[in-house]
């Protein structure tokens, strides 16, 4: 999924900034350099990456009997379907913190300046 993202974002950035002229004279379109140059490697992965870390932290501030919070400790009760199990939104949050070695999320999470030092991290980490 990542990759198509990353492919689409190109398209069109590619779209947006038009057809270069060569030194020959003739014109055609950007290559991934310098796409990648214009961009200064800030991408549209890392900028979802920081946003559900954002939308996490924002979520588990809230009080126990809010909705989302249910929602999100909601167990289905019914059979599973055969085959893997579906990724959940919070399993991939999860991942993206294995990448800035955060532990203990629940706690900090609940400080929101703490919060805060964790988005910058994930900001620099992700080049935002």
């Amino acid at each position: 999924m990542t990759n198509k993202l990353m492919t689409f974002e190109r398209k069109i950035m590619r779209k947006m900034s038009g057809p270069t002229r060569t030194d020959d004279g003739y014109w055609g379109i950007k290559i991934n350099q310098e796409i990648n140059n214009i961009l200064k490697r800030q991408n549209i992965i890392g900028f979802i990456k920081k946003q559900r870390l954002n939308c996490l932290g924002h979520v588990q501030r809230m009080a126990e009997d809010n909705i989302l919070q249910k929602i999100k400790r909601w167990k289905p009760v019914s059979k599973s379907p055969i085959g893997r199990p579906k990724t959940r939104w919070e399993d991939g949050v999860l991942e993206g913190m294995k990448s800035i070695n955060l532990r203990n999320w629940k706690k900090i999470a609940q400080n929101r300046d703490l919060w805060k030092k964790v988005l910058e991290q994930a900001r620099t980490l992700y080049r935002l």
